[in-house]
Order: C-alpha cells, then sequence, then structure tokens
C-alpha cells in the first residue's frame, strides 16, 4: 500500500519503539552484543601479552570484533514476530517499508551502542593511538550504516532457517565486504594520522545507498 511520506515515518517510529521497549525488556540482543565484544576483546588483549599490534592489523581487528559481535545480536531481529507468529499480522497493519526501515533504524542504533561500548575499550586494552578522531568517528558511522542495512535483510532472510547463526555470518560478510575493506583503511588513517584518503569516505556514502536501495527494493519480495 502507498503511504504518504508523515504516515509513513509514524509508522516507522512506531515500529522502532516497539523494538526498543522489547529490547530494553529482554536485554538478549544488547546483552549477546556487548559480552561476545567485551569477552573477544578480553581474551585477545591477554594473548597478545601486551604486544603493540601494527595500526593496520588493530583496523582490521576491530572491525572482525564489530562485525562478529553484531551478527551476535541483529541475526534476531525479526525472531520476535516469527516465533509469536505475528509478522504476517505487522504487514497487513504497517506498510512494508516501514517495517523495514523501523527494523533497519533500530539495528543502527543498537550498532551504535555497540560501537560506544566497545571502541574505547579497544582503544585502552590494545594500547592504541588514535590520532584523527574525527576519521574514525565518521568511519564507524557510515560503516554501521551499511552494516545495519546488510544486517537486516540479511535477517528477515534467514528467519526461518534451522541454523540461523552460521548461514547469518555466512550471508552477511560478502555482502559487507565493500564497505568493510575501506573502513579498514580509513581506520588505520585514523590510527596513523597520515595517509587520508577521503574518496574513501565517498565509497563508503555510496555503498551504504547500494545497500539500503537494494534492502528496499528485495525487501517488498520476501515472504
Amino acid at each position: 500500500m502507498k503511504l504518504s511520506a508523515c504516515r509513513l515515518a509514524e509508522q516507522i517510529a512506531a515500529i522502532l519503539r516497539k523494538d526498543f521497549l522489547i529490547g530494553i525488556r529482554r536485554r538478549a540482543t544488547f546483552a549477546a552484543m556487548m559480552f561476545f565484544a567485551l569477552t573477544t576483546v578480553a581474551c585477545l588483549s591477554l594473548s597478545m601479552g601486551g604486544v603493540s599490534l601494527a595500526p593496520n592489523f588493530s583496523a582490521a581487528l576491530l572491525w572482525l570484533v564489530i562485525f562478529f559481535a553484531a551478527c551476535a545480536g541483529i541475526s534476531g531481529t525479526f525472531d520476535d514476530e516469527a516465533n509469536s507468529g505475528t509478522l504476517t499480522t505487522l504487514k497487513l497493519y504497517a506498510d512494508i517499508q516501514a517495517i523495514l526501515f523501523g527494523k533497519m533504524i533500530y539495528v543502527f542504533l543498537s550498532l551504535i551502542m555497540l560501537a560506544i561500548f566497545i571502541v574505547p575499550i579497544f582503544v585502552i586494552l590494545f594500547d592504541v593511538d588514535v590520532t584523527s578522531g574525527g576519521v574514525l568517528i565518521a568511519t564507524i558511522f557510515l560503516g554501521l550504516i551499511g552494516l545495519s542495512a546488510a544486517g537486516t535483510l540479511t535477517a528477515a532472510i534467514t528467519v526461518s532457517a534451522t541454523v540461523k547463526g552460521g548461514l547469518f555470518s555466512i550471508l552477511l560478510f560478502p555482502i559487507t565486504l565493500p564497505i568493510f575493506l575501506p573502513a579498514i583503511a580509513l581506520t588505520e588513517t585514523a590510527l596513523t594520522g597520515t595517509g587520508f584518503d577521503a574518496d574513501l569516505l565517498i565509497v563508503m556514502t555510496i555503498f551504504d545507498a547500494i545497500l539500503i536501495t537494494a534492502s528496499s527494493i528485495l525487501f517488498d519480495y520476501l515472504d
């Protein structure tokens, strides 16, 4: 059904509010992401024994932690509706695009909270020097947008899968790889303060737009 922009925004806000209330009450999504990220970073830091990592390796490691922590949390984005059998009913009362973007914004805000939690811990435990905080913030922001768009669509695709955990990661990684490659390069720049390439931010922005558009188109064809 076609809706006005105002009505669509109201539906998106309602779905976002519903998901946050469920998330706060159950805390499963947030706990899964936070504890996975914290445990991974702590174990890696202890195993390194205080040895400093090269900036490129630190950048790649940070994004790997973010990726797998995100997988632990956002793979179940549609589980509440699927388990209670209300997903079909939700589609009757809300526009399909409102469902997608309500879920996508919820995932994005959840990942923002994950980044706020884990990045400072990563910096402290690995004794990383952040030379350009602005580049790091912009990179994480753009990277999480793409991860949210791809993750929401992948969660919808795998909602009925019996081996969701492994399948979700397998499907999501190649989709988000074009985002992670420039993100790692820019994160390395943020740590070293040299070699900044603004074109990489443009590339990330373009891929974000592609992922959001593709998710919007493909979501209409999901049952």
